[in-house]
């Protein structure tokens, strides 16, 4: 399915199991932009059984301009207790930076948005890095606030095998 933009040149649309290739290269750029390049375990495998496998864990999107790959979004349903409604959690977003500027970071949000609204979703979320002003700055002129006083826990590697073993 292709979503209309008012973007000349660039299309979104749900990704396809083919797109695999193009997501991971994606995802590479996008944590070298994050300087996390080496926390990047996914493989094409990987993101394929999880996007697309028997139960998807997230959907995936693309943007392509002139038909090439240039930006993607991963998003998955989380849900809030307090609402007793679902939310909308964005993982990724990621714009190619020399095509950022055009308008398709906002295109993207705008789809989400609409799609949070009409699933009937509470709330639709993200992170960012504390150190990413110019994406804090973006995200602000949208209308996003931070949560102050939240901090966000992970469990990994050891840490999540021995509390597995408890």
């Amino acid at each position: 399915m292709t979503i209309v933009t008012k973007i000349d040149g660039f299309t979104l649309r749900q990704a396809v199991k083919e797109d695999v290739p193009a997501l991971l290269s994606l995802i590479r750029e996008l944590a070298v932009y994050e300087k996390l390049e080496d926390q990047v375990t996914a493989t094409e495998e990987s993101l394929e059984v999880s996007l697309f496998g028997i139960r998807p864990g997230a959907t995936a999107l693309l943007g392509e301009w002139q038909g090439k790959p240039v930006a993607y979004a991963v998003y998955f349903h989380n849900f809030s207790t307090f609402a007793g409604r679902l939310g909308l959690y964005l993982e990724d977003v990621y714009v190619k930076p020399e095509m950022r500027g055009k308008g398709m970071g906002k295109a993207i949000l705008s789809y989400l948005a609409c799609l949070a609204k009409e699933r009937g979703c509470a709330r639709f979320e993200w992170s960012v890095l504390d150190w990413n002003e110019p994406s804090i700055t973006f995200y602000r002129s949208l209308g996003a606030e931070p949560l102050d006083g939240w901090t966000v826990f992970r469990l990994t590697g050891e840490a999540l095998d021995r509390l597995a073993r408890i």
